[in-house]
């Protein structure tokens, strides 16, 4: 009865045709701006949504039943962190900050297969991204997933329910929304694109299928996703990242991948993104302890926080795995709007760290609180 209780498929890199969701298509990606023409600000937003538990028991299991009861308390948790009541706090940040380009980290779907058994799970449990869509709808606001969405990791494994075993599917996905109101000449997005990284973290135990003679592990993956952004002419490159928290060498391996492939541009860039990587160390703790951050500064980058607001700490990471702590548990920055190029940070603050941001049942709006920046894209 314990056959194939955990699959990882790997192969899901999803992009969509070119343009089929590029907001005000046709417009053109780069150019001068006529002269006497306003300047209009860049506004971004990075956001963690929080799949809704924390999986390092699942992936410490060491026999079926231990894999079981994980995978149960997880969902568990996944259920009672109500990610469709949490998304209207996320819309209303959203629909407060308007900004043109939204990136989004663990935008999660979650499936299921009752009983369970051979073949993947395809009934939807949650579309973190549909929902999220949906309520920004409600609210009169208009985005689409741009031409890109990465697909990270796409684990299923076994819970327990009342009437046997069911199959639980998470899917990992970095999404960049665009805005889908704005006319040609004002916003625009091309070049879409996104890829995974090449460096990964394997995992391998029995558990998970992983025994000789071919002693494959599955895969922990992460990827980027990015695409040209022009306001009234002027174009910068928008990546929008998740990097890897449980390996200090796959995560900074990770970070040279980003210098070396999106950001190795001439164009004015910003990278959007939880990068598991403290601030200069502050609040760091082991899996955060990195030198990502330092890095990408040391490659040219400006911290948007930085450059608005000092040394004001902007906590971004974390709240209970519950989300129902009453005081915040944010002790470490490691949510970004970094810049480089022909740049200015006008303004920077968090979402969704306040109390007052909780949902009404007391639920914070996500484990992380996310960065809002207005950034001025200068010309030459």
């Amino acid at each position: 009865m314990m056959r194939r209780w955990f699959i990882a498929v790997l192969g899901a890199l999803v992009l969509l045709a070119p343009g089929s969701l590029t907001p005000a298509s046709g417009a053109a990606a780069s150019g001068t701006p006529a002269s006497g023409a306003p300047s209009v600000p860049l506004r971004v937003l990075t956001r963690n949504l929080y799949l809704g538990g924390d999986l390092a028991p699942v992936l410490a299991a060491t026999g079926p039943q231990s894999l079981v009861a994980a995978v149960t308390a997880v969902f568990a948790n996944v259920r009672a962190t109500n990610f469709p009541e949490r998304a209207e706090a996320l819309a209303d940040e959203i629909a407060d900050s308007d900004p043109h380009l939204v990136g989004l980290q663990e935008a999660v779907l979650w499936r299921s297969q009752t009983p369970a058994g051979p073949g993947p799970a395809t009934h939807v449990e949650y579309d973190f991204l549909e929902i999220l869509l949906d309520r920004l709808a409600a609210r009169g606001k208009h985005y689409a997933a741009v031409a890109a969405i990465t697909v990270g990791s796409d684990f299923e494994a076994p819970r327990s329910t009342p009437t046997g075993l069911q199959d639980v599917r998470l899917t990992d996905r970095d999404v960049l929304l665009a805005r889908t109101d704005l006319p040609a000449r004002v916003f625009s997005v091309a070049n879409a694109q996104a890829a995974r990284f090449q460096a990964h973290v394997p995992v391998c135990r029995p558990t998970f299928g992983c025994v000789p003679p071919a002693n494959v592990p599955i895969r922990v993956e992460r990827g980027w996703v990015a695409a040209d952004a022009t306001v009234r002419g002027r174009t910068a490159r928008v990546v929008s990242t998740h990097l890897e928290p449980l390996s200090r060498t796959v995560q900074e391996a990770q970070a040279g991948e980003l210098l070396a492939g999106p950001l190795n541009t001439a164009l004015p860039t910003v990278l959007l993104g939880d990068l598991n990587s403290a601030a200069g160390g502050v609040g760091a703790q082991p899996e955060t302890d990195t030198q990502s951050y330092d890095r990408l500064l040391a490659a040219g980058f400006t911290d948007a926080w930085r450059a608005r607001r000092g040394r004001d700490s902007g906590f971004t990471c974390c709240q209970a795995p519950d989300l129902r702590n009453s005081t915040s548990g944010l002790t470490q920055r490691i949510d970004y709007v970094l810049f480089r190029g022909d740049i200015t940070a006008l303004t920077s603050r968090r979402v969704g760290h306040e109390p007052a941001d909780r949902t009404p049942s007391g639920l914070w709006p996500s484990d992380h609180a996310g960065v809002s920046s207005v950034l001025r894209l200068r010309l030459r």
